[in-house]
Protein backbone atom coordinates (compact mmCIF):
# COMPACT_ATOMS: atom_id res chain seq x y z
CA UNK A 1 0.00 0.00 0.00
CA UNK A 2 1.18 3.98 -1.14
CA UNK A 3 -0.42 5.85 1.34
CA UNK A 4 -0.04 9.95 0.33
CA UNK A 5 0.03 12.71 2.85
CA UNK A 6 1.44 16.10 3.97
CA UNK A 7 3.96 15.81 7.00
CA UNK A 8 2.54 16.65 10.62
CA UNK A 9 5.65 18.20 11.86
CA UNK A 10 9.17 19.54 10.28
CA UNK A 11 12.09 16.84 11.24
CA UNK A 12 15.73 18.44 10.88
CA UNK A 13 18.44 16.10 10.70
CA UNK A 14 21.88 17.71 11.77
CA UNK A 15 24.27 14.56 9.96
CA UNK A 16 22.56 16.17 6.80
CA UNK A 17 24.18 19.33 6.47
CA UNK A 18 25.78 20.05 3.42
CA UNK A 19 26.97 22.87 1.25
CA UNK A 20 25.69 23.45 -2.42
CA UNK A 21 30.11 22.69 -2.82
CA UNK A 22 29.62 19.48 -0.88
CA UNK A 23 26.94 18.44 -2.96
CA UNK A 24 28.42 18.60 -6.18
CA UNK A 25 32.21 17.48 -4.60
CA UNK A 26 30.17 14.11 -3.45
CA UNK A 27 28.44 13.58 -7.09
CA UNK A 28 31.34 14.24 -8.53
CA UNK A 29 33.64 12.00 -6.82
CA UNK A 30 30.71 9.68 -6.34
CA UNK A 31 31.39 9.57 -2.58
CA UNK A 32 27.63 10.17 -1.66
CA UNK A 33 27.05 7.26 -4.45
CA UNK A 34 30.29 4.79 -3.17
CA UNK A 35 -0.22 3.45 -14.56
CA UNK A 36 1.26 1.87 -18.25
CA UNK A 37 2.03 4.09 -21.57
CA UNK A 38 -1.24 3.65 -23.67
CA UNK A 39 -0.71 0.39 -25.73
CA UNK A 40 -2.91 -0.36 -29.33
CA UNK A 41 -1.25 -3.32 -30.23
CA UNK A 42 1.76 -5.88 -29.53
CA UNK A 43 2.97 -8.98 -31.10
CA UNK A 44 6.11 -10.60 -31.58
CA UNK A 45 7.90 -8.24 -29.27
CA UNK A 46 6.44 -5.37 -30.87
CA UNK A 47 4.33 -2.62 -29.48
CA UNK A 48 2.58 0.53 -30.87
CA UNK A 49 1.95 2.97 -28.58
CA UNK A 50 1.16 6.56 -28.46
CA UNK A 51 2.59 9.86 -26.05
CA UNK A 52 1.59 13.20 -26.33
CA UNK A 53 3.17 16.31 -25.36
CA UNK A 54 0.46 18.78 -23.80
CA UNK A 55 -0.40 20.92 -21.59
CA UNK A 56 -1.29 19.76 -18.14
CA UNK A 57 -1.90 21.22 -14.06
CA UNK A 58 -0.44 20.04 -11.10
CA UNK A 59 -1.35 21.22 -7.40
CA UNK A 60 0.93 22.86 -5.91
CA UNK A 61 -0.46 25.12 -3.00
CA UNK A 62 -2.95 23.48 -0.44
CA UNK A 63 -5.20 26.20 -1.01
CA UNK A 64 -4.83 27.75 -4.35
CA UNK A 65 -5.46 27.22 -7.61
CA UNK A 66 -3.16 24.50 -9.49
CA UNK A 67 -0.42 25.33 -11.56
CA UNK A 68 -0.19 25.05 -15.23
CA UNK A 69 2.50 22.47 -16.95
CA UNK A 70 3.28 20.39 -19.65
CA UNK A 71 3.81 17.25 -19.39
CA UNK A 72 3.59 13.83 -21.22
CA UNK A 73 1.16 12.44 -19.03
CA UNK A 74 1.12 11.15 -15.66
CA UNK A 75 2.10 7.28 -14.27
CA UNK A 76 5.20 5.13 -14.89
CA UNK A 77 5.88 3.89 -18.21
CA UNK A 78 6.75 0.42 -17.77
CA UNK A 79 7.77 -2.61 -20.14
CA UNK A 80 10.18 -5.36 -20.76
CA UNK A 81 13.91 -5.40 -21.85
CA UNK A 82 13.52 -6.55 -25.52
CA UNK A 83 10.72 -4.96 -26.67
CA UNK A 84 10.81 -2.52 -29.56
CA UNK A 85 8.16 0.04 -28.93
CA UNK A 86 6.53 1.61 -32.65
CA UNK A 87 6.09 5.06 -31.35
CA UNK A 88 3.71 7.48 -32.31
CA UNK A 89 4.54 11.04 -30.23
CA UNK A 90 2.81 13.70 -31.31
CA UNK A 91 3.35 17.52 -29.80
CA UNK A 92 -0.06 19.54 -28.72
CA UNK A 93 1.86 21.98 -27.32
CA UNK A 94 2.08 25.64 -28.99
CA UNK A 95 5.90 25.29 -28.87
CA UNK A 96 8.29 23.06 -30.88
CA UNK A 97 9.01 19.78 -29.08
CA UNK A 98 10.90 16.56 -29.78
CA UNK A 99 10.99 13.13 -27.44
CA UNK A 100 13.78 12.66 -25.57
CA UNK A 101 14.42 9.25 -23.29
CA UNK A 102 17.12 9.75 -21.39
CA UNK A 103 19.59 6.70 -20.59
CA UNK A 104 18.39 4.17 -23.89
CA UNK A 105 21.42 3.01 -25.13
CA UNK A 106 22.28 2.60 -28.88
CA UNK A 107 18.89 4.11 -30.47
CA UNK A 108 20.27 6.71 -33.11
CA UNK A 109 17.29 6.45 -35.22
CA UNK A 110 15.44 8.47 -32.00
CA UNK A 111 17.93 11.17 -31.44
CA UNK A 112 16.14 14.15 -30.77
CA UNK A 113 17.75 17.12 -32.74
CA UNK A 114 20.55 15.39 -34.69
CA UNK A 115 18.47 12.66 -35.85
CA UNK A 116 14.66 14.11 -35.51
CA UNK A 117 13.66 17.50 -35.78
CA UNK A 118 11.78 18.93 -33.16
CA UNK A 119 7.77 18.74 -34.28
CA UNK A 120 5.90 22.00 -34.98
CA UNK A 121 2.90 22.68 -32.87
CA UNK A 122 0.02 19.85 -34.07
CA UNK A 123 2.72 17.60 -35.85
CA UNK A 124 3.14 13.89 -35.28
CA UNK A 125 6.07 11.67 -35.72
CA UNK A 126 6.79 7.97 -35.68
CA UNK A 127 9.54 6.05 -34.91
CA UNK A 128 11.10 3.00 -33.14
CA UNK A 129 12.92 2.56 -29.59
CA UNK A 130 14.29 -1.08 -29.38
CA UNK A 131 14.52 -1.24 -25.59
CA UNK A 132 18.10 -2.71 -25.02
CA UNK A 133 18.82 -2.67 -21.19
CA UNK A 134 16.36 -3.02 -17.76
CA UNK A 135 16.98 -0.41 -16.11
CA UNK A 136 15.08 2.95 -14.84
CA UNK A 137 14.71 5.76 -17.85
CA UNK A 138 13.44 9.03 -18.11
CA UNK A 139 11.45 10.53 -20.90
CA UNK A 140 11.01 14.28 -21.21
CA UNK A 141 10.18 17.04 -23.86
CA UNK A 142 13.14 18.78 -25.60
CA UNK A 143 12.08 21.93 -26.62
CA UNK A 144 13.20 23.86 -29.44
CA UNK A 145 12.24 27.01 -28.95
CA UNK A 146 12.03 27.13 -25.57
CA UNK A 147 9.25 26.94 -22.78
CA UNK A 148 7.00 29.26 -21.24
CA UNK A 149 5.90 26.85 -18.36
CA UNK A 150 7.69 24.40 -16.78
CA UNK A 151 7.69 20.38 -18.27
CA UNK A 152 7.64 17.08 -16.36
CA UNK A 153 9.23 14.18 -17.17
CA UNK A 154 8.16 10.81 -17.35
CA UNK A 155 9.73 7.50 -15.99
CA UNK A 156 9.92 4.48 -18.08
CA UNK A 157 10.97 1.44 -16.18
CA UNK A 158 12.35 -1.40 -18.33
CA UNK A 159 12.34 -5.34 -16.39
CA UNK A 160 14.32 -7.51 -16.67
CA UNK A 161 13.71 -11.39 -17.66
CA UNK A 162 14.88 -12.37 -14.34
CA UNK A 163 12.63 -11.72 -11.33
CA UNK A 164 14.24 -9.41 -8.43
CA UNK A 165 13.61 -10.27 -4.87
CA UNK A 166 11.43 -7.47 -3.58
CA UNK A 167 8.29 -7.04 -2.28
CA UNK A 168 7.55 -3.56 -3.80
CA UNK A 169 9.08 -2.01 -6.44
CA UNK A 170 8.65 2.09 -6.40
CA UNK A 171 9.88 4.91 -8.21
CA UNK A 172 10.09 8.31 -6.51
CA UNK A 173 10.21 11.28 -9.22
CA UNK A 174 11.86 14.14 -7.19
CA UNK A 175 11.21 17.54 -8.91
CA UNK A 176 11.91 20.65 -8.42
CA UNK A 177 9.57 24.05 -8.75
CA UNK A 178 9.68 27.91 -8.42
CA UNK A 179 6.33 29.38 -8.00
CA UNK A 180 5.98 33.09 -8.49
CA UNK A 181 3.54 35.07 -5.86
CA UNK A 182 0.40 34.51 -7.96
CA UNK A 183 1.33 30.74 -8.28
CA UNK A 184 2.26 30.56 -11.82
CA UNK A 185 5.58 28.59 -12.35
CA UNK A 186 8.93 29.32 -14.37
CA UNK A 187 10.81 27.42 -16.66
CA UNK A 188 14.28 26.13 -16.41
CA UNK A 189 16.59 28.46 -18.35
CA UNK A 190 14.43 31.64 -16.93
CA UNK A 191 15.02 34.16 -14.57
CA UNK A 192 13.60 32.94 -10.82
CA UNK A 193 14.11 36.13 -9.54
CA UNK A 194 10.77 36.87 -6.84
CA UNK A 195 9.95 32.87 -7.01
CA UNK A 196 9.85 30.15 -4.59
CA UNK A 197 11.41 26.87 -4.85
CA UNK A 198 9.15 23.76 -3.94
CA UNK A 199 10.01 20.32 -4.09
CA UNK A 200 8.06 17.36 -4.62
CA UNK A 201 8.06 13.46 -4.87
CA UNK A 202 5.28 11.92 -7.76
CA UNK A 203 3.80 15.19 -7.72
CA UNK A 204 3.03 15.69 -3.64
CA UNK A 205 5.22 17.69 -1.52
CA UNK A 206 4.84 14.96 0.95
CA UNK A 207 5.10 11.62 0.03
CA UNK A 208 4.79 8.47 2.36
CA UNK A 209 5.41 4.74 1.42
CA UNK A 210 3.60 2.35 3.90
CA UNK A 211 4.89 -1.67 3.72
CA UNK A 212 4.79 -4.18 6.66
CA UNK A 213 7.60 -5.35 8.61
CA UNK A 214 10.75 -7.14 6.97
CA UNK A 215 9.47 -6.05 3.53
CA UNK A 216 11.93 -5.27 1.36
CA UNK A 217 11.38 -1.89 -1.12
CA UNK A 218 12.89 -1.11 -4.39
CA UNK A 219 13.32 2.32 -4.32
CA UNK A 220 14.34 3.85 -8.25
CA UNK A 221 15.05 7.80 -6.98
CA UNK A 222 14.68 10.43 -9.76
CA UNK A 223 16.24 13.93 -10.07
CA UNK A 224 13.62 15.12 -12.52
CA UNK A 225 14.96 18.51 -11.27
CA UNK A 226 16.18 20.38 -14.58
CA UNK A 227 19.13 22.69 -13.03
CA UNK A 228 19.89 21.20 -9.03
CA UNK A 229 22.08 18.37 -7.66
CA UNK A 230 19.88 17.44 -5.12
CA UNK A 231 20.94 14.66 -2.31
CA UNK A 232 18.17 12.63 -0.76
CA UNK A 233 18.41 11.06 2.86
CA UNK A 234 16.15 8.01 4.55
CA UNK A 235 17.31 8.29 8.42
CA UNK A 236 17.87 5.59 10.19
CA UNK A 237 17.91 3.29 7.32
CA UNK A 238 20.17 1.04 5.48
CA UNK A 239 20.32 2.08 1.95
CA UNK A 240 22.33 -0.57 -0.44
CA UNK A 241 22.38 0.76 -3.81
CA UNK A 242 21.53 -1.49 -6.72
CA UNK A 243 21.49 0.53 -9.99
CA UNK A 244 22.63 4.02 -10.81
CA UNK A 245 21.38 5.91 -14.52
CA UNK A 246 19.77 2.61 -15.40
CA UNK A 247 22.67 0.27 -15.01
CA UNK A 248 23.48 -2.61 -12.66
CA UNK A 249 25.68 -1.61 -10.16
CA UNK A 250 28.40 -3.98 -7.45
CA UNK A 251 26.07 -3.33 -4.23
CA UNK A 252 27.60 -0.79 -2.08
CA UNK A 253 26.06 0.79 1.02
CA UNK A 254 24.81 4.58 0.76
CA UNK A 255 27.21 6.49 3.27
CA UNK A 256 24.84 7.67 5.96
CA UNK A 257 21.84 6.39 3.92
CA UNK A 258 22.71 9.52 1.14
CA UNK A 259 21.88 9.63 -2.29
CA UNK A 260 23.25 12.19 -4.41
CA UNK A 261 21.20 12.97 -7.67
CA UNK A 262 22.81 15.33 -10.99
CA UNK A 263 19.61 16.39 -12.60
CA UNK A 264 18.26 13.53 -14.60
CA UNK A 265 19.98 11.00 -12.47
CA UNK A 266 18.85 8.14 -11.16
CA UNK A 267 19.70 5.65 -8.19
CA UNK A 268 17.82 2.40 -7.49
CA UNK A 269 18.17 1.46 -3.77
CA UNK A 270 17.23 -1.75 -1.84
CA UNK A 271 15.64 -1.27 1.51
CA UNK A 272 13.89 -3.32 4.64
CA UNK A 273 10.97 -1.75 6.55
CA UNK A 274 12.60 -3.05 9.24
CA UNK A 275 11.17 -2.87 12.89
CA UNK A 276 7.68 -2.66 14.99
CA UNK A 277 4.26 -1.48 13.72
CA UNK A 278 4.66 2.57 13.52
CA UNK A 279 8.36 2.57 13.15
CA UNK A 280 8.81 6.20 10.95
CA UNK A 281 11.72 6.59 8.85
CA UNK A 282 12.07 10.64 6.93
CA UNK A 283 13.22 11.14 3.73
CA UNK A 284 15.57 14.48 3.36
CA UNK A 285 15.98 15.90 0.40
CA UNK A 286 19.04 18.46 0.60
CA UNK A 287 19.50 21.38 -2.22
CA UNK A 288 22.83 22.25 -0.63
CA UNK A 289 21.22 25.35 1.07
CA UNK A 290 18.86 22.70 4.08
CA UNK A 291 17.05 19.74 4.28
CA UNK A 292 13.71 19.80 4.79
CA UNK A 293 11.49 16.70 4.61
CA UNK A 294 9.55 15.63 1.56
CA UNK A 295 8.06 12.13 2.44
CA UNK A 296 8.67 9.33 4.85
CA UNK A 297 8.15 5.19 5.16
CA UNK A 298 6.51 3.74 7.70
CA UNK A 299 6.39 0.34 8.85
CA UNK A 300 2.15 -0.89 8.41
CA UNK A 301 0.44 -2.32 10.85
CA UNK A 302 0.01 -5.64 8.70
CA UNK A 303 1.78 -8.87 9.87
CA UNK A 304 5.04 -9.02 8.86
CA UNK A 305 6.16 -10.86 5.45
CA UNK A 306 8.78 -12.56 7.03
CA UNK A 307 10.32 -13.51 10.49
CA UNK A 308 13.30 -11.61 9.73
CA UNK A 309 14.75 -9.30 6.82
CA UNK A 310 16.61 -10.41 4.14
CA UNK A 311 20.01 -10.70 3.98
CA UNK A 312 22.32 -8.27 1.75
CA UNK A 313 20.76 -8.61 -1.77
CA UNK A 314 23.28 -9.77 -4.62
CA UNK A 315 23.89 -7.46 -7.75
CA UNK A 316 21.15 -7.07 -9.83
CA UNK A 317 20.78 -9.12 -13.40
CA UNK A 318 23.55 -7.49 -15.93
CA UNK A 319 22.44 -6.05 -18.99
CA UNK A 320 25.63 -7.64 -20.86
CA UNK A 321 27.86 -4.28 -20.43
CA UNK A 322 31.36 -4.56 -21.58
CA UNK A 323 33.32 -6.13 -18.87
CA UNK A 324 36.45 -4.05 -20.04
CA UNK A 325 38.13 -1.55 -21.59
CA UNK A 326 41.34 -1.24 -22.69
CA UNK A 327 41.91 2.27 -22.12
CA UNK A 328 45.51 2.16 -23.67
CA UNK A 329 43.95 2.39 -27.26
CA UNK A 330 41.19 4.38 -26.31
CA UNK A 331 40.46 7.61 -28.74
CA UNK A 332 41.03 10.62 -26.23
CA UNK A 333 39.06 14.21 -26.82
CA UNK A 334 39.09 16.83 -24.60
CA UNK A 335 35.88 18.44 -24.18
CA UNK A 336 35.35 21.56 -22.20
CA UNK A 337 32.23 22.79 -20.43
CA UNK A 338 30.67 25.99 -18.62
CA UNK A 339 31.29 27.98 -21.71
CA UNK A 340 28.36 27.88 -24.11
CA UNK A 341 31.52 28.54 -27.19
CA UNK A 342 30.94 25.63 -30.14
CA UNK A 343 27.74 24.59 -27.66
CA UNK A 344 24.07 25.96 -29.25
CA UNK A 345 20.77 25.99 -27.32
CA UNK A 346 18.55 23.62 -28.81
CA UNK A 347 16.54 26.04 -31.09
CA UNK A 348 20.08 26.99 -33.06
CA UNK A 349 21.53 23.49 -33.00
CA UNK A 350 21.86 22.30 -36.72
CA UNK A 351 22.98 18.67 -37.93
CA UNK A 352 25.60 20.21 -40.03
CA UNK A 353 27.31 21.63 -37.54
CA UNK A 354 30.87 19.57 -37.07
CA UNK A 355 31.04 16.84 -34.63
CA UNK A 356 32.31 17.76 -30.95
CA UNK A 357 34.13 14.15 -31.81
CA UNK A 358 34.36 11.32 -33.90
CA UNK A 359 34.94 7.33 -32.90
CA UNK A 360 35.28 4.30 -34.88
CA UNK A 361 32.53 1.74 -33.63
CA UNK A 362 33.95 -1.08 -31.24
CA UNK A 363 36.87 1.40 -29.84
CA UNK A 364 37.35 2.59 -26.19
CA UNK A 365 36.74 6.34 -25.86
CA UNK A 366 38.07 8.86 -22.87
CA UNK A 367 36.57 11.85 -22.82
CA UNK A 368 38.22 14.51 -20.68
CA UNK A 369 35.54 17.04 -19.14
CA UNK A 370 37.18 20.44 -17.82
CA UNK A 371 34.88 22.95 -16.68
CA UNK A 372 36.00 26.34 -17.41
CA UNK A 373 32.57 27.64 -16.01
CA UNK A 374 32.52 29.43 -13.01
CA UNK A 375 29.86 27.44 -11.71
CA UNK A 376 28.91 23.56 -11.76
CA UNK A 377 27.83 22.34 -14.62
CA UNK A 378 26.15 18.91 -15.37
CA UNK A 379 27.31 16.63 -18.66
CA UNK A 380 24.83 13.81 -20.14
CA UNK A 381 26.35 11.28 -22.55
CA UNK A 382 23.36 10.05 -25.19
CA UNK A 383 23.30 6.59 -26.65
CA UNK A 384 26.22 5.12 -24.60
CA UNK A 385 26.60 4.79 -20.82
CA UNK A 386 30.44 5.25 -19.57
CA UNK A 387 32.69 5.14 -16.70
CA UNK A 388 33.64 7.69 -14.17
CA UNK A 389 38.06 6.64 -14.53
CA UNK A 390 39.96 7.02 -11.20
CA UNK A 391 42.57 10.46 -11.23
CA UNK A 392 45.44 8.46 -12.04
CA UNK A 393 43.59 7.30 -15.06
CA UNK A 394 44.73 3.52 -14.16
CA UNK A 395 40.92 1.98 -13.45
CA UNK A 396 36.91 3.31 -12.61
CA UNK A 397 34.25 3.43 -10.33
CA UNK A 398 32.10 0.19 -9.96
CA UNK A 399 29.11 1.36 -12.08
CA UNK A 400 27.86 3.21 -15.08
CA UNK A 401 26.35 6.78 -15.62
CA UNK A 402 25.44 8.72 -18.35
CA UNK A 403 25.06 11.70 -16.22
CA UNK A 404 28.01 13.54 -14.19
CA UNK A 405 28.33 17.19 -12.57
CA UNK A 406 31.35 18.96 -12.92
CA UNK A 407 32.91 21.48 -10.67
CA UNK A 408 34.41 24.35 -11.68
CA UNK A 409 38.04 24.39 -12.76
CA UNK A 410 37.73 20.34 -11.99
CA UNK A 411 38.57 17.87 -14.76
CA UNK A 412 36.81 14.66 -14.74
CA UNK A 413 37.70 12.22 -17.44
CA UNK A 414 35.44 9.15 -18.38
CA UNK A 415 35.33 6.39 -20.73
CA UNK A 416 32.82 4.21 -22.83
CA UNK A 417 33.04 1.60 -25.61
CA UNK A 418 31.72 3.22 -29.03
CA UNK A 419 29.01 0.06 -29.23
CA UNK A 420 26.59 1.51 -31.48
CA UNK A 421 27.38 3.16 -34.81
CA UNK A 422 24.70 6.79 -35.53
CA UNK A 423 24.77 10.41 -34.68
CA UNK A 424 24.13 11.09 -30.69
CA UNK A 425 23.64 14.60 -28.90
CA UNK A 426 25.97 15.56 -25.82
CA UNK A 427 24.66 17.89 -23.48
CA UNK A 428 25.52 20.58 -20.47
CA UNK A 429 23.99 22.72 -18.47
CA UNK A 430 25.04 24.68 -15.60
CA UNK A 431 23.22 24.33 -11.90
CA UNK A 432 21.66 27.45 -12.34
CA UNK A 433 18.03 28.10 -12.70
CA UNK A 434 18.63 30.39 -15.17
CA UNK A 435 21.45 28.35 -17.05
CA UNK A 436 20.36 27.61 -20.58
CA UNK A 437 21.03 23.86 -21.64
CA UNK A 438 23.13 23.49 -24.30
CA UNK A 439 23.88 20.37 -27.01
CA UNK A 440 26.74 19.40 -29.58
CA UNK A 441 26.82 16.00 -31.02
CA UNK A 442 29.48 13.25 -31.40
CA UNK A 443 29.60 10.42 -34.03
CA UNK A 444 30.20 6.59 -34.41
CA UNK A 445 30.99 5.12 -37.13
Amino acid sequence: MVRIGRMASPLASPEFSLTRRDLIGALGAAVALCPAWPATGSAQGRTAVALQAKTDRISLRPDGPATPIWSLGSGDLRFKRGEVLDVTFGNELPVQAALDCRGLDGVPAAEPLASRAPLAAGAKDTFQLPLRHAGTFLCEPLFGDGGTVPARPRPLIVTGASPVAVDRDEVLLIEEWRLRPDGTAIPAGSDPQDSTPIHTINGKTSYEVSAPANARLRLRFINGSQRSVLAVKLENLDVRVMAIDGQPAEPFAARNGALVLAPGGRTDVFVDAAGPAGTSFAILLHDGKQARPVGKLIVSNEPPVRPAPFPPAPPLPGNDMPAQLDLKSAARFDLPLGTPTEWFRPADFKPTTAPAFQAKAGRPVVLALTNRGLIASVFHLHGHHFRLLDKLDDGWKPFWLDTLAVEPGQTQRIAFLAEYPGRYLIEQVATDWAAPRLVRWYSVQ
